[in-house]
């Protein structure tokens, strides 16, 4: 039998335990804006608007709220908020998803994609991440047992280096993650660049995981690639999108997933027990607000006009100003500014001059310097004159 015993007479020690991501640790972002409410600097690091959203969309909320609309929805979404964006998608791209299982509400788009990534890499499996990329990508491969291969985009310019995606795809090779429009360059992928992708893929059973959450924020009469509008990589591929950052509710965390029947079958299964399913009330609110596509449609000139007033006051700095087709980030090199590499420039420019940027090197495994930094003008105007006012210092 158990023998009862005094646990005072037994040495206190918490477990110690192995870490599944031993090489993570505090991000970039976190540190940055620690580092700027300490200095009281202009916050341009960190990607989220500083501005409310529209109140049609917060009284649609309170109306869902008041309407009885607050326990668990369906797991993948409500069936009229998924029926909503399998609308969009086909007026917008021309593809047709069945609502009731090729489209999966999200808890944001972070969620989406390790989701994905849960569902389809086993241990052994490669995936290819294009570097610079978001900072959760390869982690969620890590815990999928799988490894990242990174291929760097073309420095300078961003472009995909098609060769190099050629020469890492491999018999292991299980998924392909692309990003456009890209944070954190804010360059877009073209037509050409989606064909060729799709004619790299053809002969592979690569599967397809594309991040479009910046998909309304492309800029000067471009349009956006997604992945969708090619039958080739619509076939393979996870498609992946946010309303907080579409509709400036980032907080929301709220997001969605379109893919083939069989693909999303398979995501529905770790969906189920990773967040089983979305907050109820702002998927009403949502699936009401998108009756009208005006927000969406109204919002590249929204963004482009924020664009072109921060891009004009940096032109006033010794900052070069790379070109920033898409998303709601400026990228701009710093060589003729300071000797000091990315990270360290970043801390001085936010001790010194009261603004936060966040360096390029961060989206880097390898942590590569090519004297790049990000700024983040999904700000009010006011917020925005403010930092250039500081920036003119340089």
């Amino acid at each position: 039998m158990w023998k009862i015993m005094n646990i005072e007479n037994f040495p206190k020690m918490t477990p110690k335990l192995i870490s599944r991501l031993p090489a993570v640790g505090t991000t970039i972002f976190t540190v940055m804006s620690a580092l700027a409410a300490q200095h009281k600097a202009v916050n341009l690091g960190q990607g989220f608007p500083d501005f409310a959203c529209d109140p049609a969309l917060v009284n649609h909320v309170t109306k869902a709220m008041q309407g009885g609309h607050n326990q668990y929805p369906p797991m993948p979404g409500i069936p009229q908020f998924r029926e909503a964006i399998a609308a969009k998608i086909n007026t917008l791209h021309g593809r047709t998803y069945r609502a009731a299982d090729e489209i999966t509400i999200t808890a944001g788009a972070t969620q989406a994609i390790i989701t994905t990534i849960l569902a389809i890499v086993h241990p052994g499996d490669e995936v290819i991440v294009l570097e610079p990329c978001y900072d959760s990508y390869v982690p969620n491969i890590v815990l999928a047992g799988g490894a990242a291969v990174r291929v760097p985009l073309t420095p300078g310019t961003f472009r995909p280096d098609f060769d190099a995606i050629g020469a890492a795809l491999s018999p292991k090779t299980r998924a392909i993650i692309v990003n456009s429009p890209h944070n954190p360059s804010a360059t877009v992928w073209t037509r050409q660049d989606m064909l060729t992708l799709q004619e790299l893929l053809a002969p592979t059973s690569v599967i397809l995981i594309s991040d479009e959450v910046y998909e309304h924020m492309v800029f000067d009469g471009a349009q956006h690639e997604s992945a969708a509008r090619y039958p080739g990589l619509a076939e393979r591929a996870f498609i992946v999108s946010s309303f907080g950052k579409t509709y400036h509710v980032t907080g929301w965390k709220v997001g969605y997933v379109a893919a083939p029947a069989s693909m999303m079958a398979e995501f529905r299964k770790v969906h189920q027990f990773n967040v089983f399913t979305v907050n109820t009330p702002m998927q009403y609110a949502l699936a009401a607000y998108m009756a009208d596509p005006t927000p969406y449609l109204d919002l590249p000139a929204f963004y482009q006009r924020k664009r072109d007033l921060f891009r004009t006051g940096l032109a006033c700095t010794r900052f070069k100003l790379l070109p920033s087709e898409g998303s709601y980030f400026q990228c701009v090199d710093i060589s003729q500014v300071s000797d000091l590499g990315e990270a360290d420039f970043c801390q001085w420019l936010t001790t010194e001059i009261g603004v936060a940027a966040i360096p390029l090197s961060a989206f880097y495994g390898d942590g590569f310097d090519q004297h790049v930094v990000r700024f983040c003008f999904a700000k009010e105007d006011a917020t925005l004159h403010a930092a250039l006012e500081r920036l003119k210092a340089l």
